[in-house]
């Protein structure tokens, strides 16, 4: 079974053009199971970019999810067509009675500010406490993690003295757990962020756990024991092109930015870049619909137990 997602959603289009199994609403009606209900909660400034690149991960699962989008109120987004946002996107007001499967919460550009000075940062807290709730599972992205950790954990993060930007070598450090069910020891994950999360201060943390882990770039994927809150540093879902685009972006500002690490073949920008991460791009987000959400998330939402926080 497919994502289900509006008819004239942009990703809609892209996604079939790549031979991407989807459903739409009109579609969807005519089935009679439960779908699970998914909500993303989109803090990237190019929205149409990362809604298609994460609908194309979650697409890849014999699931039929339904999906709504979630923009934050207390925001103004600058680099999304108020169009798409007024068609496509509902805010946390909206959707605060309902309850849900699975909640993504994505990264933003925001982690070289402090949590308490980003614009939404209490909304986003809001939303966060909420889930505990109302949602069976959430996995937070990059920055969406440490916001994550910091909130429900008090986990700090640490300014790192240049940018942590390319494809960095990975390890699974504890291969039973189901979302890496079926990695390699050995992968890569993209990176693109300034800061980092230490492993000394989650390992503080009896209820957590690093699950993948690299000798550069540190802390990867942070789960709760209760297997209800995952946390990634990474950028599993970007595209072939996006860390190129961000470097070529970087330049142009005349900023001091390094290539992307192990990104371009021969470290030559004209070279089209690498693209050995997305096996296991798809294997973790379908792993994490299928065993961290299908498969233990009740039948019925409202019978949904809440998320027991442990420092």
């Amino acid at each position: 079974m497919p994502i289900n997602i509006p008819d004239d959603l942009p990703a809609a289009q892209v996604l079939r053009n790549e031979n991407i199994f989807l459903m739409t609403h009109t579609m969807a009606e005519h089935q009679d199971i439960r779908p699970l209900e998914l909500a993303i909660v989109n803090l990237m400034p190019k929205k149409i970019e990362t809604e298609t690149q994460l609908l194309r991960l979650l697409s890849n699962t014999p699931l039929q999810v339904n999906i709504e989008l979630v923009q934050m109120r207390s925001h103004v987004s600058k680099n999304t067509p108020e169009s798409h946002l007024h068609k496509f996107y509902t805010t946390f007001d909206e959707i605060r009675g309902r309850r849900f499967d699975g909640l993504i919460i994505t990264g933003a550009p925001v982690e070289q500010m402090e949590y308490e000075s980003v614009d939404y940062w209490d909304e986003l807290c809001e939303i966060m406490d909420w889930s505990l709730e109302n949602v069976y599972s959430v996995f937070h992205i990059c920055w969406g993690a440490q916001a994550g950790l910091y909130h429900h954990y008090g986990i700090p993060k640490y300014d790192l003295p240049e940018k942590m930007f390319g494809l960095f070598p990975h390890k699974v450090i504890s291969p039973l757990h189901p979302l890496v069910r079926g990695f390699d020891e050995d992968f890569v994950v993209p990176h693109s962020r300034h800061t980092e999360v230490r492993a000394d201060d989650i390992y503080r943390i009896r209820s957590l756990e690093v699950i993948t882990y690299s000798s550069i770039s540190g802390v990867h994927i942070v789960v709760d024991r209760s297997r209800r809150l995952f946390f990634s540093t990474g950028h599993s879902e970007y595209d072939r092109l996006t860390l190129r685009n961000e470097y070529e972006r970087d330049v142009a500002k005349g900023l001091d930015i390094k290539k992307p690490y192990m990104y371009f073949p021969g470290d030559d920008p004209k070279k089209p870049p690498y693209f050995n991460w997305r096996g296991h791009a798809h294997l973790m987000f379908s792993n994490w619909l299928n065993f961290c959400v299908y498969q233990e998330t009740p039948y019925d939402l409202a019978e949904l137990t809440p998320i027991k926080v442990i420092r």
